[in-house]
């Protein structure tokens, strides 16, 4: 009996923890050279006014990283070229944006189900015109909390809703999906079966 407790217990111990690893992750920048970055939390540009990671860094899963790549390259045939905000996030980065914002149709609650960022199997992101360098138009801000981000929302110009189906089946092409509020989150494969992460950027 006392062997099968322990047993139990340690097995509960065990699926509860984080990892206290990050080797297995890709830096997204030294695997491939066509993107562009704006990793918002590493800056006082998002809604929590103030940075929460000390560097800017786009980590993934090896799986994620090589799909996203081969997505980069379709759009790039397109004209575009994507622009990342976010990847992987610590948990105890999460737990930060929860405090501040605790809904979960807008940030992943961290002690429940948590988000597949804290993974590595998220990405935020747009398209980038390659002929202006700019940004397209897709109806919202990054990190807009309101009805006008959700992906089923069509009270817009048919050139955005255009730019979102153009980003969305592009995705979709390579493994990525979609979350129902946000139309710059895209989640990979089987997104809530990877493990979580609560590790720190090494940023050196």
């Amino acid at each position: 009996m006392k062997y099968f407790l322990l047993v139990f217990f340690s097995s509960f111990v065990c699926f509860s923890q984080t990892n206290d690893s990050l080797s297995q992750f890709i830096d997204l920048e030294e695997y491939a050279n066509n993107f562009t970055y704006d990793i918002r939390y590493a800056t006082s540009n998002n809604f929590l006014e103030e940075p929460i990671y000390e560097c800017e860094k786009c980590l993934l899963l090896p799986e994620a990283a090589e799909a996203l790549a081969k997505a980069n390259n379709y759009f790039c045939d397109l004209g575009y070229q994507i622009k990342i905000f976010d990847c992987y996030r610590p948990l105890s980065a999460q737990k930060k944006m929860w405090k501040i914002y605790p809904d979960a149709r807008y940030v992943a609650n961290p002690y429940t189900k948590k988000s597949v960022h804290n993974r590595g199997a998220a990405v935020d992101l747009t398209l980038v015109d390659l002929e202006t360098g700019q940004p397209i138009e897709m109806g919202t801000s990054y990190d807009y909390f309101g009805k006008e981000a959700h992906q089923d929302y069509k009270n817009l110009t048919e050139e955005i809703l255009n730019h979102r189906k153009t980003l969305r089946e592009g995705m979709e092409k390579f493994g990525f999906h979609i979350i129902r509020t946000e139309w710059w989150h895209y989640d990979f494969g089987a997104a809530y079966s990877y493990p979580v992460y609560d590790i720190e950027f090494n940023c050196n």
